[in-house]
């Protein structure tokens, strides 16, 4: 059974409203307010469940709660519309609300949405429950029932709370009033004694009981008065009296002596009603004249007063905006006949009996929809479209719903929408059931695997060849809707590329080419009339590996292989210089590796070659274990990171949390700060300025069970905290010099919760797997630098292409693993040749390609399939203006509020542990299952991941470990306050000023301060004083000034340097590699929030001179840019001197006056820049030493992240500062060294394309031992033991490459002593520094 997630619109949710009960629960559990349908996979619907006693409510209004729209069929966006309800037969109360926050660009109805489409909001709902104010005791006791919705539709917020919530009067109250036995009793008695007093006064009746006390109630609320009621009043004691004592106080009624006076209401107040006084008496007196109206008709007859009330449905339509929505003709609204809501179509000329009942059977698939049956074509349209967004896993069955429709309704428009889904490639539930049925397979059957579907198909096949073509697209269809492509391959019946040829000789891209042959020659024997198809796919596989072994098999029928000399080694690996170093060339062998694994054994002949040659150690020890030799003692030196497929920035990442001391001890004592999934942390847990649902909590702590890949292997798949304290662990104790990150925690760390739903959503909606584009074959990896906002594009030429992409399309590059045409760069095409063809070693051509090749380990230019997906819009981040902190905070306030082929060497690695033995012919019974979809689906995952810029990816780190522990404090806005928030997160404050000069503050936290280096090479302070001066910004439709301080800081300041920009007349993004100059030592004062009158005049000084400045410098740009190259002076003078020759010609009367002039402008021009440049040095002088002598709060360098490439392409690697040991080290992936000369880091690099700092790290100085500890280590001394031999590599090339590592358990010494104190050690600090520090928490 299927329980589909779509929405409802908002007719079909006020007609389940009237059904739906929360006192009555059905035996499945189905829910009429939010549930729809349930589906099952045979394709039968079962009918919508009705409880026994199950109200059908008939909802009255209740004026005085109600808050309507002034304006009939549309709220204002700007206020909250209420409607107040009781239901006239259970007397259950109605509150139905909708709001719109943030205002809504374009609330429902509007042209392209012409109703609300609700979907149901579970994290913030709250089923029937006891109310709040309800006694434990009572088993009548009060309950309520709250359902929040929103509305689907892009550009409309409407969020609606609907609140039923029980009777007033209980039900033995309602005995009291109403059971004729007990008024008698009651009645007598009192007759009894003082029968002459009463003589004349009859019983009441039960509508004499309800009448009274109603009118008290209402003279009440009219006039407020606080009226007396004598204890000797005859209609008083007859029909209520003191054994109404207990529902009269409830009511508000008050004894006094003997006597009672009435509840004391507001009269004052005004609708809507809000006082809790009135209300009450409100909802009681609604309650009393519903049973008054519920009496016998004689007995209401009597009271000679008709009693009436205002249904609610108008108001219902009239807030939901659902009153005059499109109609289909001759359709009637639903009657209700044996407790299920039937829609019948009027019988006119337009229905004969035939489609009579067409149409009646079509009716069971209108509230798959969410749809009314009376609903135009456009509505079921709307709807349908709505359902596809809202809830893209279950497609089918809304696409044969829809089918229903169309068929039943005879609609050639709904018919027309069916035709076009179908040939854009969606399959409805029966296109699917009919598939599978045709190839004599139960849909639900727990052991179908592509094995077993395959070998169905070919058997049937075989037995009714006629029927092969019907079989082909049944198996087509079967693929699609599993998302095979390997079931897809069978059913094209092609071989036209490198994948199906592997697919079609059922070999793998990690197999060698030995076993191709093997694998061919099985093809062969077991059928001889595909020799043809087995030998093509063969010649693919040489022409896709460049394998000269199996191009020579093609040809003579022998496998051969050939030696490789060391020259031909050097230009395999593109390498010209010969004297470059080890660590050069095992970059390159690996950069090619990551491109094209499968030509492995050529790469491995090539380095072997060139560690012959050099006799080079590292070389051959690289070759033999996939490790580099290291000169560092390996218990006193960090671990490098194996690169695991274009993750140098993840792995730079990953270094730089490690040596965060109090995160490192939180990651690998987790379980002493995992938070506990209580209801009350659950309610008060928010992170990044949002409530955090219990599923984000789970995916951010649970580790789910194995996922069995075969009988010998598992793959754990874990959280981004499991994840991190099992590498961290291996980090410490491992015997190598590098370890490897497993797969799902690069998956965990790239992709968001968000970002991980529309992936699923995307590969569900469309056939086709989601792309990064490819380059030879292999998948664009790796955190790109932020993207260029679209606004941009769109202003140059919002059709235009980018150069590279350009370049990418010329050149075909279609992502194929290579051909002899594609390039690594994707530039154009380069063909191997033989060695005298090849380029000049000396070349500046190939030194330049070798170059971008070397640098291009990360981010490789996108396809035109990758530029053309699209991409998730809230992960943009907009761009920064010069010196623009309106920006900066907007990107940073929200503590970060606000991821095609797979990567063949992290594959490799898992399709090492699931390589079978060659198959033979598939049989139609299946073998053990498969896990290709489970490796797609994670390999996928990290590939769109990888598509977040650098602040998403250590954004979402943080943001799941922040999920998943506990809070230690909250902040006054209710956001968690826990380690990560004491340790990275600090709060900075905007002020602004409107056009009547009221200065609006806000204070928000931020993560990262962004700094841009667009307009110019600018050294820190520079940078920074961009994200804090006093901008203009748009406030009111005018420019107001706005400025920001810091109002807290967090021990490790983050700093990330904006580099990409756009260029408005290319239309491209570029990388600006101006120089950032970074200080050791920099002091945060000057940015702090402060009441300081001298600080505060030294920043508007500051300020001043900066626009002075930025007007000197834009006049010395018009005196010194002009379109000659030179400056203006010069321009003047070689004009004068040209008038000075052409005065001599005597052909030409130059006038004297004329030279005299411009010789004259010549010298003022020259003064003026003079002038100029000594005012700019004055200024900039000033500037720089305004605050100079604040240094009260040092901050010192910890890392540097260092990019370089271009915008699209790169490579990233971290310097660390280690301060115990008083130096730095480059974490290069696999490689760990210590930094000799640290003028790469703080220096201008002269050359085209320079290592420039992206992201940048600062401690607080009297912190950083606390808070830095770089080296980590803890090696067990039996672990050399405990770690399998390596053996010697020959055709397995993963065992090396991926540098597969055991886990092994922290020791006793590591866990017991060397680790622990720093976390508490932190908290300590700021518990003992809450009052006098400005970092306090």
């Amino acid at each position: 059974m299927i329980e589909l997630k779509g929405g409802k619109t908002a007719p079909l949710l006020l007609d389940d409203l009237d059904n739906y009960d929360p006192r009555r629960s059905t035996a499945t559990g189905f829910n009429h307010l939010i549930n729809l349908p349930r589906q099952y996979e045979d394709g039968t619907i079962p009918t919508i469940p009705f409880y026994k006693n199950q109200c059908q409510h008939k909802w009255d209004v209740k004026d005085s709660q109600c808050n309507l729209p002034l304006i009939l069929g549309r709220p204002d966006p700007k206020i909250v519309s209420t409607v107040a309800a009781f239901c006239e037969y259970c007397r259950c109360h109605l509150e139905l609300s909708i709001r719109f926050p943030g205002g809504g660009i374009s609330p429902c109805p509007s042209e392209e949405a012409p109703l609300h489409h609700f979907r149901y909001q579970p994290e913030i709902s709250r089923p029937h429950c006891k109310a709040d104010n309800a006694s434990k005791a009572d088993n009548s006791s009060e309950w309520e029932d709250l359902t929040w919705f929103q509305c689907s539709t892009i550009d409309c917020s409407a969020k609606i709370r609907i609140r039923i919530t029980s009777p007033r009067l209980r039900p033995g109250w309602v005995d009291l009033l109403t059971n004729k036995n007990l008024i008698k009793s009651r009645a007598e008695e009192q007759i009894a004694l003082d029968p002459a007093r009463f003589e004349g006064h009859a019983v009441p009746l039960p509508s004499d009981v309800l009448s009274n006390l109603r009118t008290y109630i209402l003279n009440a609320l009219r006039d407020g008065n606080r009226r007396k009621i004598q204890a000797n009043n005859k209609k008083w004691l007859l029909c209520l009296g003191d054994p109404c004592s207990e529902l009269l106080e409830y009511i508000g009624f008050v004894r006094e002596d003997e006597n009672w006076l009435v509840p004391e209401p507001d009269v004052s107040e005004q609708p809507p009603i809000a006082n809790p006084v009135n209300i009450l008496l409100e909802d009681v007196e609604k309650e009393l004249l519903a049973l008054l109206l519920q009496r016998p008709d004689d007995e209401r007859r009597a009271m000679k007063v008709q009693y009436g009330l205002s249904p609610a449905t108008r108001d219902l339509s009239r807030v939901l905006s659902t009153a005059d929505y499109k109609t289909l003709l001759h359709v009637q609204q639903p009657r209700k006949v044996q407790n299920i809501r039937m829609y019948i179509p009027e019988q006119s000329h337009a229905y004969s009996k035939a489609h009579y009942s067409d149409f009646l059977r079509a009716s069971r698939f209108y509230p798959t929809l969410g749809a009314k049956l009376d609903f135009h074509d456009d509505l079921i349209k709307f709807s349908y479209e709505r359902q596809l967004v809202s809830d893209p896993d279950n497609i089918p069955f809304y696409l044969e719903s829809l089918q229903g429709i169309a068929k039943g309704r005879k609609s050639e428009d709904l018919q027309t929408l069916v035709a076009i889904e179908a040939s854009s490639g969606k399959l409805s539930a029966e296109d699917v059931r009919n598939a599978y049925k045709l190839l004599g397979l139960e849909i639900e059957s727990k052991f179908l695997d592509e094995d077993y579907i395959i070998g169905s198909f070919q058997s049937r096949a075989a037995d009714a060849p006629r029927q092969e073509p019907e079989l082909r697209r049944a198996l087509q269809i079967v693929g699609q809707d599993r998302s095979s492509q390997k079931i897809q391959f069978i059913a094209s019946k092609t071989v036209a590329n490198y994948e199906q040829a592997l697919s079609w000789l059922h070999a793998t891209a990690d197999m060698d080419d030995e076993f191709v042959v093997a694998m061919y020659k099985v093809k062969e024997e077991e059928n001889p009339a595909e020799e043809g198809t087995a030998r093509q796919a063969v010649a693919l596989i040489a022409e896709h590996r460049k394998s000269s072994a199996l191009k020579k098999w093609l040809e003579t029928g022998v496998l051969g292989e050939v030696d490789m000399d060391v020259g031909q080694a050097y230009n395999r690996l593109q390498i010209d210089d010969h004297t470059i170093s080890d660590d050069f060339i095992l970059s390159a062998f690996q950069l090619f590796y990551q491109e094209a694994p499968s030509q492995v054994d050529d790469l491995r002949s090539a380095l072997r070659a060139i560690a012959k040659n050099r006799k080079s150690q590292t070389l051959l020890s690289f070759l033999d274990s996939g490790m580099a030799t290291t000169e560092y003692p390996l218990e006193e030196w960090p671990v490098g990171l194996a690169n695991i497929g274009n993750t140098c920035y993840l792995n730079s990442l990953l270094q730089f949390y490690f040596t965060m001391k109090p995160l490192r001890e939180l990651v690998l004592e987790f379980d002493e700060h995992k938070m506990d999934l209580t209801v009350d942390n659950l309610v008060h847990k928010v992170v990044g300025s949002r409530k955090i649902s219990r599923q984000e909590v789970q995916r951010a702590q649970s580790c789910q069970s194995p996922a069995r890949f075969s009988n010998q292997h598992t793959l754990i798949f874990c959280t981004v905290v499991y994840g991190l304290q099992k590498l961290f662990q291996n980090m410490i104790t491992s015997t190598r010099a590098h370890v490897a990150p497993e797969l799902e925690l690069a998956r965990l760390t790239l992709v968001t919760q968000p970002l991980e739903a529309a992936l699923r959503r995307r590969s569900t909606i469309s056939g086709n797997r989601p792309s990064l584009g490819e380059i030879n074959g292999r998948p664009v990896l790796g955190p790109l630098p932020p993207p260029i906002p679209e606004a941009i594009v769109s202003e140059a030429n919002p059709h235009e292409k980018s150069t590279e992409n350009q370049v990418n399309e010329v050149n075909g590059s279609t992502g194929a693993d290579t051909s002899s045409e594609a390039t690594l760069l994707g530039n154009g095409p380069v063909e191997y040749v033989a060695d005298q063809e090849m380029l000049d070693p000396t070349s500046e051509e190939l030194r330049q390609q070798q170059q971008q090749i070397l640098e291009d380990k990360e981010n490789l230019p996108p396809t035109k399939a990758a530029s053309d997906r699209p991409t998730t819009p809230d992960i943009n981040l907009k761009p920064l203006a010069e010196s623009s902190p309106s920006r900066i905070n907007e990107q940073n306030h929200h503590v970060e509020t606000n991821r095609d082929l797979p990567n063949s060497n992290i594959l490799d690695k898992i399709d090492q542990a699931v390589t079978a033995p060659p198959p033979n012919r598939p049989p139609p019974f299946p073998p053990r299952p498969q896990t290709e979809d489970q490796k797609q689906a994670i390999v996928e995952e990290v590939q769109l991941g990888a598509q977040q810029d650098v602040t998403e990816v250590i954004s979402n780190v943080l943001f799941q470990l922040e999920c998943a522990i506990k809070a230690t404090d909250f902040d006054p806005s209710g956001e968690q306050i826990d380690l990560i928030k004491q340790l990275f997160f600090g709060k900075q404050k905007s002020y602004t000023s409107n056009l009547q000069g009221v200065l609006r503050m806000k204070e928000q936290f931020f993560s990262n301060l962004i700094v841009d280096v667009a307009s110019g090479p600018k050294d820190v302070y520079e940078a920074l004083d961009g994200a804090f001066d006093e901008q203009q910004v748009e406030v009111e439709g005018s420019l107001r000034p706005q400025y920001t301080t810091i109002t807290r800081l967090p021990p490790v300041l983050k700093i990330m340097v904006q580099r990409v920009q756009y260029d408005q007349k290319k239309a491209s993004a570029f990388k600006s590699v101006n120089h950032l100059g970074l200080k050791e030592t920099i002091y945060m004062d000057r940015y702090m929030d402060s009441e300081d009158d001298d600080l505060i005049q030294r920043r508007k000084e500051s300020w001043e001179w900066k626009r002075q400045l930025r007007q000197l410098e834009a006049r010395r740009a018009d005196l010194t840019q002009t379109e000659l190259e030179i400056n203006m002076p010069d321009v003047l003078t070689a004009t004068k001197e040209y008038l000075d020759q052409l005065s001599e010609d005597d052909t030409f009367e130059v006038p004297a006056t004329l030279r005299e002039g411009v010789e004259n402008a010549a010298a003022e021009a020259r003064d003026e820049l003079a002038s100029l440049d000594a005012r700019i040095k004055d200024l900039s002088s000033s500037i720089s030493s305004q605050f100079v002598d604040l240094q009260t709060l040092p901050y010192r360098l910890q890392s540097v992240f260092i990019h370089v490439g271009s915008a699209t392409f790169g490579h990233y690697w971290i310097y660390i500062r280690d301060f115990e040991k008083n130096m730095w080290r480059k974490y290069n992936d696999e490689s760990v060294s210590a930094v000799t000369d640290i003028s790469p880091i703080f220096d201008q690099d002269p050359s085209d394309r320079p290592p420039t700092p992206y992201f940048l790290v600062y401690v607080k100085d009297d912190m950083k031992e606390q808070l830095v500890d770089p080296v980590c280590r803890d090696i067990p001394p039996q672990q050399e033991q405990m770690e399998q031999p390596q053996q010697p590599h020959h055709d397995t090339s993963d065992a090396v490459m991926n540098d597969a590592i055991d886990y092994y358990p922290m020791t006793s010494s590591y866990a017991d002593g060397g680790g622990q104190g720093t976390t508490a050690a932190i908290g300590d600090w700021f518990k003992a520094n809450n009052t006098d520090k400005l970092m306090e928490w």
